[in-house]
């Protein structure tokens, strides 16, 4: 018997929502997108059905808040031709490439960053605006803005100032916001659909001018990219990854009466609030933040059938160094199998199936 692909959570209020009202587009008011890297790419299918087919059905705004691969999933689909746009992203995502040095492992974080701004402007070039002034979906774009030692970015300092951050976020959350803050770039003057008492934030307007840096510091993994600095109309300083302070965007949602669902393609069911607290299990669990939220993600038991056993993720750039065609292959099988969630998510909005609503 073929294993299925998709689980579906649901927190309380969303399955209350569903018991009485299913779940129809019009249903749907933020969707987030997580960082996670590769993960990210066995969401494809996913998307282009979400973006692509379901959610034309209906004309409400959607509130679109991404970090990192997230954020660069959500501006693509406020593309006008967003399945073909998300096709290109994973095509050039599964064949990114490095040369690296004699001796070396990984590439520099320069260069890194070098190819991925380049990256980005071949991909969005003259089409900022699409994105910016989508008649329905509003980006909110998140990024972590360094404090104090993390400021600036330094050889010394940074990995000091990331050490103190971690001790900081072991003791509590909020008080990492002295080191790292949250700022989110939101298109078309959009107010946040997400209460921010829980962490320190700023909140600002994305435009033309700062699309591109914002959308590069949101993906600036530290040590693995460069930090961006001085973005345009925002505080000075370094910016990195929005996953370090919001790695699953475990937010408090705030929906609308007629829109009340957030949906949540993601890649497991854990929504860990930030990067530091990857290893910190007990803030893995759902919170009250989650109640109107409908998640998706791959069945671990589906999972095992994926090459290697497991999703794409970064450690393949090390295992498969400069075979790039052996990742290529692997990568590109996984996103294949992964058209299975699409299929079994559409089958499921046919007929509802309480019974395989898991709780969240």
């Amino acid at each position: 018997m073929k294993v299925k692909a998709l689980k579906i959570y649901a927190g309380p209020k969303a399955f209350q929502h569903i018991q009485k009202n299913g779940l129809r587009p019009e249903h749907i008011g933020v969707i987030p997108g997580a960082a996670g890297g590769p993960k990210g790419l066995i969401l494809g299918p996913l998307d282009r059905f979400i973006f692509g087919e379901w959610l034309p059905q209906s004309d409400q705004p959607v509130d679109l808040v991404g970090a990192s691969i997230g954020a660069w999933r959500l501006a693509t689909a406020c593309l006008n031709d967003s399945v073909q746009s998300l096709k290109k992203l994973e095509h050039d995502y599964i064949h990114q490439h490095y040369d690296l040095k004699p001796g070396h492992k990984r590439p520099s974080a320069k260069q890194v960053s070098d190819a991925f701004g380049a990256s980005l402007q071949i991909f969005y070039g003259s089409r900022i605006e699409e994105v910016l002034n989508h008649p329905r979906y509003r980006l909110h774009v998140v990024t972590s803005h360094g404090k104090h030692l993390l400021n600036r970015e330094h050889r010394l300092w940074t990995p000091l100032g990331y050490a103190v951050a971690y001790l900081t976020n072991l003791a509590s959350r909020p008080a990492m916001g002295v080191w790292l803050e949250r700022v989110v770039f939101s298109a078309a003057h959009a107010k946040l659909p997400f209460g921010t008492q829980d962490f320190a934030t700023q909140h600002l307007a994305l435009t033309a001018h700062n699309f591109m840096p914002a959308i590069q510091a949101s993906c600036s993994i530290p040590f693995v990219l460069k930090a961006v600095h001085d973005i345009p109309n925002a505080p000075t300083g370094a910016y990195w990854d929005g996953g370090i302070t919001d790695y699953h965007l475990h937010l408090n949602y705030q929906t609308t009466s007629t829109s009340p669902i957030v949906l949540y393609p993601h890649f497991q069911k854990a929504v860990v609030p930030g990067w530091l607290d990857k290893a910190l299990k007990w803030r893995h669990a759902a919170s009250p933040f989650l109640d109107n939220m409908v998640l998706l993600a791959p069945n671990p038991e589906w999972v095992k059938s994926l090459p290697n056993g497991k999703l794409p993720d970064r450690s393949d750039f090390v295992t498969y160094g400069h075979d790039l065609t052996a990742r290529v292959k692997v990568w590109s099988d996984a996103v294949s199998a992964s058209r299975q969630l699409a299929d079994e998510f559409a089958l499921w909005l046919d007929q509802p199936d309480l019974a395989l609503l898991e709780q969240l």
